[in-house]
């Protein structure tokens, strides 16, 4: 059996056979507005909440604030405070930014995991970490090392990423090749809103379902119901009898 790390979404633990492969790096990627970062700041939250697993938040987008309002909105109340203790470090844009250049931020990253011990990590976004580098064989080369710390240090990660796709297939970036998993969270609009999607398209080392599966964001976070699969981008047949 391989050991797994459950992401706090009801329903998604289930596509995913238990939950993420520990100690993997798993790369979260879609167009704006999809619950990229509510899904890391859920998978933090359920960490600590639920499993006693301290975590890390990585935002280079987003100062502090606005992390908790975002946290608090779908009912994490006790975000604020579970930072404020330690449970959970928040390094925010005005943190990441202001060192410069990456080794700089890095640096200060492998201070900290030195000094304390740390089970999950989000990082939003390789959009902004992107913009450390001048071409994209440094940023590789860094993204395999900072991969690699990762590990080295017991972390299991999210790293998001946003996409301009709608559907991920026309857009397969060099991340979703350097990670152990890739995990796509889709839109699409409708005449009163948008519908929401979440496909698991890679997990290494774990058997998973590869279906396209509905999702929403509701007060206590991202739901996926995974007995309603729509369709496969996998070849496999479509929705499930068993709705």
């Amino acid at each position: 059996m391989v050991a797994t790390v459950p992401t706090g979404v009801d329903g998604l633990d289930s596509v995913l056979n238990g939950g993420l492969v520990e100690n993997a790096t798993v790369l979260v990627s879609g167009n704006p507005g999809t619950g990229k970062s509510l899904f890391g700041i859920q998978y933090l939250y359920d960490g600590v909440t639920d499993h006693d697993e301290h975590g890390i938040y990585i935002s280079f987008e987003e100062n502090e604030e606005d992390i908790r309002q975002a946290a608090e909105s779908i009912g994490f109340d006790r975000w604020g405070d579970l930072v404020d203790e330690g449970s959970i470090k928040v390094y925010d844009k005005q943190h990441m930014l202001r060192e410069g250049d990456f080794s700089s931020a890095l640096d200060t990253l492998l201070e900290d995991f030195a000094n304390a011990s740390y089970d999950r990590l989000v990082l939003d976004s390789l959009t902004m970490f992107s913009l450390f580098f001048e071409n994209e064989k440094e940023k590789r080369t860094y993204l395999l090392k900072f991969s690699d710390i990762l590990k080295q240090n017991g972390l299991t990660s999210l790293l998001i990423n946003e996409q301009g796709a709608v559907f991920p297939e026309t857009e397969i970036g060099l991340e979703n090749f350097l990670t152990d998993g890739n995990i796509y969270f889709i839109q699409t609009p409708t005449d009163s809103g948008v519908n929401r999607y979440v496909w698991v398209a890679k997990m290494r080392k774990q058997d998973i379902d590869t279906d396209i599966f509905p999702m929403e964001i509701d007060e206590g976070g991202i739901k996926v119901y995974e007995r309603a699969g729509g369709f496969s981008m996998m070849g496999r047949d479509g929705p499930d009898d068993g709705f």
